[in-house]
């Protein structure tokens, strides 16, 4: 029998204790950041996956009307296809508040799978960041610097104008 996946709106804090656990590369966000997050619920009533839904971190990006997904994280064992059902969900909500973009980024050496399976366009490549000479903080602690700024990633892009 097929698993069978429903959402259930989850806090930002929630969704960053399962990231905490599942993510393969990714820490949670700082500070419990982000405007929703969004559970997928599986046929046993466990969470099987999540994704947290942010203002776009790139000055570029901030026009109101987009939306960036910061974190996607499924577990080991979730049904075949949860990151799209979740990335298809959080487009579906934007849409209906009015957003017109959504976008996401992948590491390089990712696929890319999830999102083409959902209808993203892959709509650049993005160098890695280099090591901050100004050291930034965040309520007074200074900002870790983690491998993975150093690693290339893809931007991808899903148009919400046409149907989800």
């Amino acid at each position: 029998m097929a698993k069978i996946l429903t959402t259930k709106p989850i806090t930002i804090k929630a969704a960053n204790d399962f990231i905490k656990s599942f993510h393969r590369h990714h820490r949670p966000t700082i500070r419990n950041s982000g405007r929703w997050a969004l559970a997928a619920i599986d046929s046993s009533d466990e969470m099987a996956g999540v994704v947290i839904a942010g203002n776009p971190v790139s000055a570029s990006f901030m026009d109101g009307y987009t939306l960036e997904l910061t974190r996607l994280c499924v577990k080991e064992g979730a049904p075949k296809g949860t990151c799209s059902f979740l990335l298809s969900k959080c487009c579906s909500i934007w849409r209906t508040m009015g957003g017109q973009r959504v976008i996401t980024y992948t590491l390089e050496t990712e696929s890319g799978s999830s999102l083409k399976g959902a209808g993203w366009k892959l709509s650049g490549a993005v160098k890695p960041h280099k090591r901050w000479a100004n050291k930034s903080k965040v309520d007074g602690i200074e900002r870790a610097h983690l491998e993975i700024y150093e690693l290339a990633k893809y931007r991808w892009e899903k148009e919400l104008k046409d149907a989800v």
